[in-house]
């Protein structure tokens, strides 16, 4: 797997400066915290499940997870299980050459993941791990446990010696309501550092957290124009989220629509510099599919210390990863505040010359960067994401 691999080597060549690297289910846990990008679900109760997560791979989508708890009915979710476990042996029988991305199952109890993975069998290899909703230390530590237990001599073997990872969901009501949240997220804390090679990144679910005060944002505001729940991002990544070594990768909210609407304000793109045929292409796209809230949504969550998305659509994919390319500009800086010779400190003026990059409290940012950059590449200098999103469309 890589991103943007599904693009043509001359496409890629246009675009990057330096390209994408390969990954896969066995790259370090740190490759893959980045490399999940946008997370799209889908649940397990869709008849031909197989096709679309091959379908999807060949699109661009790197990670998926198939969903057995809020997206299903509870009445569904013996369907739910028995169809996950028909349609991951299909996918496991068409072999290695099967583009396949990062699979998790979402489920809802402990006693899910130890029955699942027996029944799957040795198809058990497909899976990078599971989600695990309303997560709190309480109701955290049985389904971690239940995900170790699972791992029987011959499900390692299975796997080919590797570990199943989990990604706990933040979305309890403890968490809105302000006079538990800090217990909560301390309990949270103590839970995941104990458990921290198990814990591939810790996943927000808005969609909960508003249900506590029966909110929900409309299609022209992020979820940090909904205070209560900027609120909460804003604790999750200051006790979770830190640079230091401590904290975790923390992915986007989902972004709920993908229907045209009528707006309130005035929409955004209309109004975008945007210049060329690419470019007009591209707008009209934009427009059709709705998405100038999701584009500030992103580079919200950049700003705010998330990285990645929780997607339930496709058309959402491209936008999240095209946001997610390093551009050449920051690539630059991030190289020059890690210089060998300036680990002593100092600022110093840009190569593009229109800012301070001041070596020390840049230093944890520019490390962050070139993470990034590894796993979804350096855009060469004249591309912006308008032409990284327009390549993405075209193919997706």
């Amino acid at each position: 797997m890589r991103h943007f691999g599904h693009l043509s080597a001359e496409v890629r060549k246009d675009l990057f400066y330096r390209e994408p690297v390969e990954f896969t289910a066995d790259s370090p846990a740190h490759t893959l915290a980045v490399a999940l990008g946008a997370t799209l679900y889908s649940p397990a109760t869709r008849p031909r499940l197989a096709d679309d997560i091959a379908k999807q791979a060949s699109q661009g989508v790197t990670s998926m997870v198939i969903c057995l708890e809020d997206s299903i009915d509870d009445n569904e979710v013996p369907q739910g299980e028995e169809n996950l476990v028909r349609q991951l042996g299909d996918l496991a029988a068409r072999g290695p050459h099967t583009p396949l991305p990062l699979l998790f199952i979402r489920v809802r109890t402990p006693e899910q993941i130890v029955d699942l993975v027996q029944r799957l069998g040795t198809a058990v290899r497909l899976l990078s791990g599971f989600v695990l909703p309303k997560f709190t230390e309480e109701r955290g530590v049985p389904f971690l446990e239940a995900l170790i237990s699972s791992e029987t001599e011959e499900v390692t073997a299975a796997l080919g010696g590797r570990r199943l990872y989990a990604m706990p969901v933040l979305e309890s009501p403890e968490l809105m309501h302000r006079e538990t949240r800090t217990e909560t997220l301390v309990g949270i804390g103590r839970t995941v550092d104990k458990y921290r090679e198990r814990i591939l990144a810790l996943r927000l679910g808005v969609t909960d957290l508003c249900s506590a005060y029966g909110l929900r944002r409309a299609p022209d505001m992020t979820a940090y124009d909904v205070q209560l729940v900027a609120s909460v991002i804003a604790d999750v990544v200051n006790m979770l989220g830190r640079a230091d070594g401590t904290g975790f990768t923390v992915t986007g909210p989902v972004w709920e629509y993908f229907k045209p609407h009528e707006r309130m304000f005035k929409p955004q793109l209309r109004l975008s510099p945007f210049t060329g045929r690419a470019a007009s292409s591209l707008r009209t796209a934009l427009i059709e599919h709705d998405m100038d809230g999701l584009l500030r949504e992103i580079e919200l969550d950049r700003a705010n210390g998330l990285q990645g998305k929780t997607c339930i659509h496709p058309t959402h994919v491209a936008p999240v990863h095209a946001l997610s390319v390093v551009s050449h500009e920051e690539y630059s800086d991030a190289v020059d505040i890690l210089e060998p010779e300036r680990g002593g400190g100092g600022v110093l003026r840009s190569a593009y010359t229109n800012k301070m990059n001041e070596v020390k409290p840049h230093r944890a940012w520019a490390e962050r960067t070139l993470r990034r950059a590894e796993v979804f590449g350096v855009a060469r200098e004249h591309i912006s994401f308008v032409e990284l999103l327009a390549a993405g469309l075209r193919t997706g």
